[in-house]
């Protein structure tokens, strides 16, 4: 009779991964940036907490990230001034 593995043991002995040299973290980190930097350019802002608190408050009611909601203010901004 031939041995039948139940559900279990299956799901133990299964991997989540088919690779045969995993990434640590920072790798998966830095190959994430790097591909984000092929796409993307990277800002970095200091504003005042006030706009902060305005931005995350955007942020909260739309639902959406602080990079989307910035976006759309530059592109508005841009196209009123005939910049894009």
């Amino acid at each position: 009779m031939p041995h039948i593995k139940s559900a279990t043991a299956q799901s133990k002995q299964k991997q989540t991964r088919n690779r045969k040299h995993p990434m640590s973290d920072s790798e998966r980190q830095l190959s994430y940036v790097a591909r984000k930097r092929e796409a993307l350019k990277e800002i970095k802002i200091f504003v005042e907490p006030e706009l902060k608190e305005a931005l995350m408050r955007m942020c909260q009611d739309e639902g959406a990230t602080q990079a989307d909601i910035l976006q759309r203010l530059i592109k508005h901004e841009a196209e009123l001034k005939g910049k894009l």
